[in-house]
């Protein structure tokens, strides 16, 4: 039994949950399905219950825009007042986890339920991450990166709205990999990781390229320009000293920006615009000093490795 409440978004009347041996449940209220979106944009949650009033609401929950965002990582259970095989299937088909009529949605019933849909889908991000993760640093790769743009991809062509993918190239690694060794070059990748996630909002994402890249995508911005102020936010945040085995190290940083619908319409698109401009610009950070090694060149005769950061 867990004893750390799991997050549930709740819409619409439904059975008090508060105390319920299948929980427990910390229960946020929305009023409508405009106010659950805009709570999915802003924190993690375990489950949604979404209860549909009428026959009317039950169909509007088909064309929801943001219910393909909501089963990606949450259990999701909608009540309503008659299952038939027309809502039920294609509400599964979306990702719902389970489908109950009012009269039989009991506390227990609907609770048991959440339970259950906050397992399966803890299964499948297990499952998931099995192939999909870089292991030297734990976030998703490439192909999960790719995965979630389709995904959310497919929303937009729905419901229109800017979104951005960023790509940010590191050099120092190979620096500290001579200095302290690659194990220690390791715990830098792994601790710039750090920083880029605590940077972010919760629905961003950040993934692993590479050895010396990182994705971070917006998945909910206002307007085009603010991809360029995460951006900068970002990179400054990469340009603060790290400590590593004892030793101060820094990152020199470039950014690129793929924005969507401007820059394509498509996650194959949007990624090889954000590592050209990644892999086109100048690095910015560690006092102008840039070694022709990280950047795949051959190595030169000033190229030798400096005594400290």
């Amino acid at each position: 039994m867990s004893t750390t409440p799991y997050q549930l978004l709740r819409v619409g009347h439904t059975a008090d949950l508060s105390s319920s041996p299948w929980g427990p449940f910390e229960v946020h209220v929305c009023a409508d399905l405009d106010a659950a979106a805009a709570a999915l944009r802003e924190r993690h949650v375990d489950a949604l219950c979404l209860a549909a009033a009428t026959d009317g609401d039950a169909q509007r929950l088909l064309h929801w825009s943001a219910l393909s965002h909501a089963t990606l990582d949450a259990a999701v259970v909608v009540a309503v007042p008659v299952v038939t095989p027309s809502l039920a299937v294609p509400l599964l088909e979306r990702g719902v986890q389970d489908v109950l009529a009012h009269a039989e949605a009991s506390a227990l019933t609907l609770a048991r339920s959440l339970r259950l849909g906050i397992e399966r889908k803890s299964i499948e991000r297990a499952a998931r991450k099995a192939y999909a993760t870089d292991l030297a640093s734990g976030l998703p790769n490439h192909a999960q990166l790719l995965e979630h743009m389709t995904h959310l991809l497919a929303l937009r062509e729905r419901e229109p709205a800017p979104m951005a993918l960023l790509v940010l190239r590191i050099e120092g690694l190979a620096t500290v990999a001579g200095n302290l060794g690659v194990e220690a070059a390791n715990v830098l990748r792994r601790k710039a990781a750090v920083r880029l996630r605590a940077g972010l909002r919760a629905s961003d994402v950040v993934a692993a390229l590479g050895s010396d890249t990182f994705a971070v995508l917006l998945a909910w911005i206002d307007e085009h320009a603010s991809s360029r102020l995460v951006a900068d936010k970002l990179v400054t945040a990469l340009q603060q000293p790290f400590t590593v085995a004892g030793t101060t190290a820094t990152l020199a940083v470039s950014v690129g920006i793929g924005d969507y619908p401007e820059h394509g319409r498509d996650a194959d698109a949007l990624l090889r615009r954000a590592i050209g401009q990644a892999t086109a610009a100048a690095s910015v950070g560690r006092a102008g000093f840039a070694n022709r090694v990280e950047r795949g060149a051959a190595t030169a005769a000033n190229d030798e490795l400096p005594p400290a950061f």
